[in-house]
């Protein structure tokens, strides 16, 4: 596997690997409004940006195949998604240390909001809770999540 800045060219890789995941785990989560909410927060417009900034990587396979995107902003971690039928494969894990590794660079902690379905795996890479947060969607739905943070080993 290896991990590459996204281009450009690769708005429609990353576009449906973040609308292909949540389509598919987060219904079982969340109700209508807030998976809505989720995949408008990850419009085309906000996803070519952070491509268009540097901020954007993809993971292939061995044999090429995207699996996975991550995105890094400042100390921030978004858009990490692992297309379903690679999950439970360790790709996960290798974009969050990949993530982990770019914001420790610069910054002494990560952040990144975290979804129902990850909390578990976040608080066993050894993220903290930091604050709840609930937003109100459509048709009264709440999408609920929290803030959380990790604090970073200066690389050397």
């Amino acid at each position: 596997m290896k991990i590459i800045n996204a281009r450009e060219a690769d708005f429609g890789t990353v576009k449906d690997i973040t609308q292909s995941t949540i389509n598919a785990v987060y219904p079982h989560y969340y109700p209508k409004g807030a998976v809505d909410f989720f995949l408008a927060h990850h419009s085309d417009e906000n996803i070519m940006r952070d491509i268009q900034n540097g901020d954007v990587f993809l993971l292939l396979t061995d044999d090429g195949q995207a699996a996975g995107t991550v995105t890094t902003e400042k100390n921030e971690i978004n858009r990490l998604f692992v297309l379903p039928q690679y999950q439970g494969q360790g790709f996960g894990g290798a974009l969050l240390r990949f993530a982990e590794e770019r914001i420790a660079e610069n910054y002494d902690k990560a952040e990144l909001s975290v979804s129902l379905p990850a909390k578990a795996i976040y608080l066993k890479k050894g993220y903290s809770f930091k604050e709840y947060c609930a937003i109100k969607t459509e048709n009264g739905d709440y999408l609920c999540f929290d803030n959380m943070e990790k604090a970073m080993l200066k690389q050397k």
